[in-house]
Parts: C-alpha cells; sequence; structure tokens
C-alpha cells in the first residue's frame, strides 16, 4: 500500500516538474482534451485528488456530490474543471500539492479491506492510490502532448498496466457487450526491458507489445493501430474498446 502511494507521489511530482516553470501563455495552451487547456489538466487533477479524500472520509459529503454528478452525467467533470481553472497557475498548484498529499495521508491511514465509494464501483484504498497514480499519469500525457515534450516511462507503468488488464470487462460492459468468458494473455515489455505478464501462457488471445503502449490505449491517449500493440484471437475486439477509467464508452480523455 505505502508503494502504491509513493508511486502515486511520484508520478504527481514528475507533472510537476513539467509544469511549476511553465509562464501563463503555456499554461493556456490548448491540450488533445477539447476545450481543455494545461490549466484545466492540472485543476482536474486537483479536484479529483479531493474529492478522491472526501469519499474515504465523509460519506454525506460525497454522496451530496454523487447526487449532483448524476443530475448532470455528461457535464459534472467539466463544471468541476472549470471553476478550478479560473484560480491562477499559482493557485492551482497550490491547490493540487495540498490535495495529494491529504489523500495520500488518508489511503494510508485507511484500513486495507475498506471499500471506497466512487464514481464508478466502490475500490480498496489501493485500488484507488492505483486509480490516482493512472489518472495523473494520463492527464500528464496530455500536458506533454500540448507542449511537444516525450516523457521518459518508469516503471509507474507497470500498475497501470495492471489496472488495464483488470478492467478488460469493465470495457466490455460499458459498451454493451459480452466479456469473453476465457482470460486474454498480456505480455508488455517494461521500459528496463523487463517482460511484465498477465493470463495463461499459450493462450490464442492476448496482446504484446510495449508497457506504454499499452497505457496510452488503455488510458485513449492513443490509438491501437497507430501503436506497436499486437493483438490475437479475441483480443483484437478489446483494444479498441479498452478503458482504465469510469465514465461512457470511447471519446473523452478523462
Amino acid at each position: 500500500m505505502s508503494d502504491t502511494v509513493a508511486s502515486f507521489l511520484d508520478e504527481c511530482a514528475d507533472l510537476d516538474a513539467l509544469v511549476s516553470d511553465l509562464d501563463e501563455q503555456d499554461w493556456a495552451r490548448a491540450t488533445p482534451a477539447p476545450g481543455w487547456t494545461v490549466a484545466h489538466q492540472v485543476a482536474h487533477l486537483a479536484w479529483t485528488d479531493e474529492i478522491a479524500a472526501v469519499a474515504a472520509t465523509d460519506d454525506a459529503a460525497f454522496t451530496a456530490e454523487l447526487e449532483l454528478a448524476a443530475a448532470d452525467p455528461l457535464g459534472h467533470v467539466d463544471t468541476r474543471t472549470e471553476e478550478g481553472a479560473t484560480s491562477s497557475p499559482a493557485q492551482i498548484l497550490v491547490r493540487w500539492r495540498a490535495g495529494r498529499q491529504r489523500l495520500a495521508e488518508v489511503l494510508r491511514d485507511t484500513p486495507s479491506d475498506t471499500k471506497l465509494p466512487w464514481f464508478g464501483p466502490p475500490m480498496s484504498p489501493r485500488s484507488m492510490a492505483t486509480a490516482r497514480l493512472m489518472e495523473t499519469w494520463a492527464h500528464g500525457q496530455d500536458v506533454a502532448d500540448a507542449l511537444g515534450l516525450d516523457r521518459a516511462p518508469t516503471a509507474r507503468l507497470r500498475d497501470i498496466c495492471h489496472l488495464g488488464v483488470r478492467t478488460r470487462d469493465f470495457a466490455y460492459l460499458i459498451n454493451d457487450r459480452t466479456p469473453p468468458a476465457h482470460p486474454f494473455r498480456v505480455e508488455l515489455t517494461g521500459p528496463d526491458g523487463e517482460l511484465w505478464t498477465w493470463g495463461e501462457e499459450g493462450s490464442e488471445h492476448g496482446v504484446t507489445g510495449s508497457a506504454l503502449d499499452f497505457c496510452l490505449v488503455v488510458t485513449q491517449r492513443r490509438e491501437a493501430g497507430d501503436t506497436d500493440l499486437h493483438a490475437t484471437g479475441d483480443a483484437q475486439d478489446w483494444l479498441p474498446i479498452a478503458q482504465v477509467f469510469a465514465g461512457a464508452p470511447r471519446g473523452a480523455r478523462l
């Protein structure tokens, strides 16, 4: 648990280093997410970290947030993000830094068998930490794309890959499709050349390629056809709909 939270904070620190010295013009730069600037991306992370801590500590307050989201299921995230993005870059950074530290403390203090409510299925503290790591990395990719920068992949991608594998059935269900009864074999090459694997060896249904490309696809930052990923059998139908985050299927860089 401590390692997962530490990885989340490390991912935040890498993105922080990317944006902390940007001028206001760069903070206002458009990112691949329609209507979102760099400021929107960081403000979104700040709000999401804050509301994740609320989910773990204040049932009534989080229930109220869920009710607001239910009343505007397609616009709630944008509304909260837009509210945050009206602040200055310095204010957004202060809010984000405080919120992520608060969330880290909360997750470390929450019993491991607790199920935390969320906008999707309830999650354990470790799953929440992994989800926050994933989302920070994904929105960090949006920022890097906007700035025209390449980021060095790290071993933290393994947690995102694991989440991508575990959410296979979720991706089928939100697309009104029946998940395959059999597991897939996933073989991915990590940044240091180590092979990361999931599923039974020898399966005719699987995915091979780089861990980086797999993360880009399951977070919907790249189309599978634009990567080196190779799918066989039923896994060919999975990659185009793969999705690690809660929400509507495809089309939104959440």
